[in-house]
């Protein structure tokens, strides 16, 4: 890798980081329509949400994701109120304990949260985002699902974080992207050889440059160690 290269990839990353609002685009359509709709279903998430109930339509579209990682026997309208209260709690920066009385006990809507995470659920469901249609009824709460994740990531860890980001949902990472982890970044600076030390004084100043430019690309693949929950769960 030259010293321009090494460059370019830092300025694309930053590039990346700064506009990834707009690789989520291509939920609604690259067109003015789908910019429109974009920015509307994104302009209630900037930061609280208050997330109306699910509609019987955008319920039955959960529901093929839902049942198979759900305990036998739940009620239908059992699943529809917890899937309200998880939702409802996803668009604050709140603990679960402040879960509001008419949603149910927050011990038992978290550890149900936890069971839908340890099963999978949110990588299920985002990988149905990807491939549905930009006016299915699940893509028009999209924005509620991506708040979900960011509560699911300490759960399902980097694994997670690599699947939001090769889909391109930055909106669902907990935390502004150039502040967290990017372990696809981290594997290809793993696999990337240091160029022999220049012999001439010349290309000093360039492989001085090249060597920036790389701590650089190190410190964003690692991310922030401590981000406030505020932030880590309400950033727009």
């Amino acid at each position: 890798m030259s010293l321009r290269s090494a460059t370019t990839a830092q300025t694309n990353a930053l590039t990346a980081a700064r506009l990834g609002i707009a690789t989520e685009l291509s939920l609604y359509g690259t067109g003015s329509g789908g910019k429109r709709l974009y920015f509307r279903m994104f302009s209630y998430i900037i930061s609280m949400m208050r997330p109306h109930p699910l509609t019987p339509t955008q319920f039955l579209a959960l529901l093929p994701y839902i049942l198979p990682r759900s305990p036998a026997g739940r009620q239908i309208g059992d699943l529809k109120g917890r899937l309200n209260a998880i939702f409802h709690l996803a668009c604050t920066t709140d603990p679960w304990h402040a879960l509001p009385p008419e949603h149910g006990k927050p011990d038992t809507v978290s550890r149900y949260f936890r069971r839908l995470t340890h099963a999978g659920l949110w990588e299920r469901l985002l990988e149905g985002i990807k491939e549905n249609d930009p006016k299915h009824p699940l893509n028009e709460i999209a924005p509620l699902i991506f708040r979900a994740c960011r509560r699911a990531i300490r759960l399902r860890g980097l694994r997670f974080i690599a699947l939001i980001r090769r889909l391109g949902f930055l909106h669902a990472l907990n935390g502004p992207p150039h502040k967290l982890p990017d372990p696809d970044l981290s594997e290809k600076l793993k696999r990337l050889r240091l160029p022999p030390p220049p012999a001439t004084r010349k290309r000093i100043t360039a492989y001085l440059g090249y060597l920036k430019a790389l701590r650089h690309l190190h410190r964003m693949a690692g991310g922030i160690k401590h981000i406030p929950r505020r932030l880590r769960l309400g950033w727009c």
